[in-house]
Parts: structure tokens; C-alpha cells; sequence
């Protein structure tokens, strides 16, 4: 049987979309990375573009674009706005 997911990840956005994040599932030393860089929860995102042939996404956080992995991405729980 398979379940649906209630909040999508960030590599599930499409570009242009906005969300804001709602948790960071990942090791300690990746959250504090992503933390520095302005990923915290509560925070407003938006995907910007994707690269083709599964490359990185292109996110912006306020007014700084960063580039991360898909799996990376994949571990950003968002709420759609």
C-alpha cells in the first residue's frame, strides 16, 4: 500500500515555488552546515531552478541564492505557500 507523504521535501518543488521550511531531517553536522547557510525552520525558501540530469537545485533564502545536492534537498521538510 502506498502512503502519501502530507509534507513534501524540497527537491519536490517545481521551480518557482515558494514554501517555508518545516524541519531539516539529517546528521548534526549537515544541520549545522545548512544552519549557517540560513536554513532553519520557520524560514521562507524559494526553488529558483534545477539542474538537468539530476544536478543541483538552485535555492533562494532572502536575498542569498545556494546551490545544494538533490539529496541534500531531499532531507528539507517544507510546507508549500
Amino acid at each position: 500500500m502506498k502512503t502519501i507523504n502530507s509534507t513534501p521535501n524540497l527537491d519536490s518543488l517545481i521551480p518557482g515555488e515558494s514554501a517555508t521550511i518545516v524541519a531539516i531531517q539529517t546528521d548534526e553536522a549537515l544541520r549545522q552546515r545548512l544552519s549557517a547557510l540560513g536554513f532553519r525552520a520557520g524560514k521562507r525558501i524559494e526553488l529558483i531552478r534545477k539542474a538537468s540530469f539530476s544536478g543541483p537545485l538552485q535555492v533562494r533564502i532572502g536575498t542569498t541564492d545556494i546551490l545544494l545536492r538533490r539529496n541534500e534537498a531531499s532531507k528539507i521538510s517544507v510546507h508549500k505557500t
